[in-house]
């Protein structure tokens, strides 16, 4: 692997997170006597002392951000097993994934602990503060930086309520569309078949063959069609930033899939690919809440140039106003506009056989 910095995920001002520990700053919640905290969802930028980083456990599915955490020195957790006096967490904007989370957050407290959330008004900080007080039956709230930190208390009324499971489940892997794949809400495009990736697979060619990589993989749509369409592939590797995502796309391909090498990497492609490939597939993320970021598509596109063997080849799909051509044509030896259709471009990039 060719290893460059990677790109930068976190806004440098992450208001959530900062109202996360306003009911700490003004003394309107306590630290528990022990020090100890599960955060769910962590980013790094928390205050150092509030509380105590050797005291937090981080839990985070998102390679960058949970990266991120580990270069500052805090404590990660694949998952929480266990229950703690206070439990933070930065909910998601997708309300389904949320309300699990929310389950999850109540399910590791303590009874008589504290669960505290904070989001942004403008991704469901309303709907958040109400699901939580369906949950807990008990609720306090702060405002600043446009954002909302709720709290409340856990009882043991509240961990033996029937909503808790029902929400918990709500992150389960599931059937859509025709029921040929799962998936599950928060995801890219969870619940459907993407039409940016729909256009791709239409255009691929059925004569690739070796080894292959998708970057991005999301559910895993793009991958099963890739092997669907060419027996010449021989082996697949799977990238994907989320894990939540890897567990699906796992769970597909091992359904739909044949016999071959498939091997899944919690990894963030912007800092450069595992191995060295003759194809490449990759529909790129392009944003980070709500704010375009073509800055993503181009570090994926050079990853898979710096991966690619020679005479290899990548096809890419992206939405038509992304400018990724210069960075294409710096990076490879022939690029080829395939299709344009419906506010897309599949275009094939090549690089030169030795």
């Amino acid at each position: 692997m060719i290893a460059r910095a990677p790109i930068q995920f976190l806004m440098p001002d992450d208001s959530a997170l900062e109202t996360l520990f306003l009911p700490f700053a003004t003394g309107a919640i306590d630290l528990p006597i022990d020090g100890r905290a599960l955060f769910l969802r962590a980013r790094a930028g928390a205050p150092d002392a509030t509380p105590a980083r050797d005291q937090l456990c981080c839990v985070q599915t998102f390679k960058p951000f949970a990266d991120a955490l580990l270069r500052a020195g805090f404590r990660m957790a694949g998952t929480a097993d266990q229950e703690f006096p206070l439990v933070l967490l930065l909910p998601p904007r997708q309300r389904e994934e949320a309300r699990a989370l929310f389950a999850q957050a109540i399910q590791n407290t303590k009874v008589g602990g504290t669960v505290v959330a904070s989001m942004s008004n403008t991704e469901g900080a309303r709907s958040g503060e109400a699901d939580l007080k369906q949950l807990a039956g008990n609720i306090q709230m702060l405002s600043k930086n446009k954002c909302r930190a709720f709290w409340a208390t856990v009882t043991d009324a509240a961990k033996q309520s029937p909503i808790i499971e029902q929400w918990a489940q709500l992150d389960a892997p599931r059937p859509i569309g025709d029921g040929r794949f799962l998936s599950r809400p928060g995801l890219f495009a969870w619940d459907r078949i993407d039409r940016a990736s729909h256009l791709l697979a239409g255009h691929l060619p059925r004569n690739l063959t070796g080894r292959a990589a998708d970057l991005g993989a999301g559910y895993g749509y793009l991958s099963a069609e890739l092997l669907a369409r060419n027996p010449g592939i021989s082996a697949l590797d799977v990238y994907e930033a989320e894990a939540r995502a890897l567990q699906v796309v796992q769970l597909n391909l091992e359904k739909s899939a044949r016999d071959i090498d498939i091997r899944y990497h919690w990894h963030d492609v912007t800092t450069g690919l595992l191995d060295r490939y003759d194809v490449i597939v990759s529909n790129p993320p392009f944003h980070q809440g709500r704010a375009d970021r073509s800055d993503l598509g181009r570090a994926f596109i050079i990853a898979a140039a710096q991966a690619l063997k020679p005479g290899g080849r990548f096809w890419l799909v992206a939405n038509r106003h992304l400018p990724y051509e210069a960075t294409l044509a710096e990076q490879f030896d022939s690029v080829h506009a395939i299709a344009t259709q419906d506010g897309f471009k599949v275009i094939e990039a090549v690089k030169a056989p030795r």
